[in-house]
């Protein structure tokens, strides 16, 4: 199998604190600080990243504005040459990134409805 679990999620919200508390308390998740003071919950070998609303990245918090991050087994140039043969234009990558458990080597590309989805292998 190409996928095997979901490194995180990027919630977008009206209030960062808010939501930490919300998560921290309810679902009893791990507060996570990463870079440029960025706020994460963590729970198992996953995290979802909190982003402002309004200070979205690389999409807005609409239809299309998903932000998955999935990791391989594969080598990262075996997904590339993968989504190569299938006509997916890669719009970022690979690059290094800061996962849930380390440092990834990722790539980005578009599904039908402009969700960016990230491939990700740990090095």
């Amino acid at each position: 199998m190409m996928i095997s679990h979901i490194d995180h999620l990027v919630l977008t919200v009206s209030n960062i604190d808010a939501s930490v508390d919300f998560y921290r308390r309810v679902l009893l998740m791990e507060e996570v600080t990463f870079s440029g003071g960025r706020k994460a919950l963590k729970f198992g070998r996953q995290k979802i990243n909190l982003q402002l609303l309004g200070q979205e990245t690389r999409n807005n918090a609409r239809v299309g504005s998903g932000d998955l991050c999935l990791i391989t087994n594969w080598a990262i140039n075996d997904v590339i040459t993968h989504l190569h043969r299938l006509d997916v234009e890669i719009v970022e990558g690979p690059v290094e990134k800061s996962g849930a458990t380390g440092a990834i080597t990722s790539i980005y590309f578009l599904d039908p409805d402009s969700n960016l989805i990230e491939v990700s292998t740990y090095q």
